[in-house]
């Protein structure tokens, strides 16, 4: 068993403006890049697209968790290909916020890169 001792300004709370930053900044650009990746799936998969619906399409901050959501638009789930009416019908949905998901998590370093830079140069001083 390997033990692994953390310490300096980030980690032990000495400046909880710059910690706080880089939470806040790295949330939004990680949701950003969601969004964005979920826009992207669907403009790529509907056929006839409608703008209602991509225009639902929201990032939001709860917390601590950054959600990108359709704002619970009744046939969400349905074009997802999550909804009950999936199972019963030839259209499986487009899984656009699954996708996105995943394609997101193999951004996060480079999205952070950026954030993560800036923080640890300010707190080097």
């Amino acid at each position: 068993m390997a033990t692994v001792t953390i310490s300096g300004p980030f980690f032990d709370g000495r400046n909880p403006l710059i910690r706080r930053e880089f939470k806040d900044e790295g949330l939004n650009r990680v949701g950003g890049q969601a969004l964005a990746d979920v826009q992207t799936n669907l403009n790529l998969s509907i056929q006839n697209p409608t703008p209602y619906y991509e225009t639902q399409i929201t990032s939001e901050r709860h917390g601590d968790t950054q959600i990108v959501h359709d704002r619970d638009i009744i046939y969400g789930p349905w074009l997802e290909g999550t909804g009950s009416r999936n199972a019963t019908t030839r259209f499986k949905g487009y899984a656009s916020f699954r996708r996105a998901a995943q394609e997101v998590e193999g951004k996060v370093d480079g999205i952070l890169a950026p954030v993560k830079d800036r923080a640890v140069r300010e707190l080097n001083g």
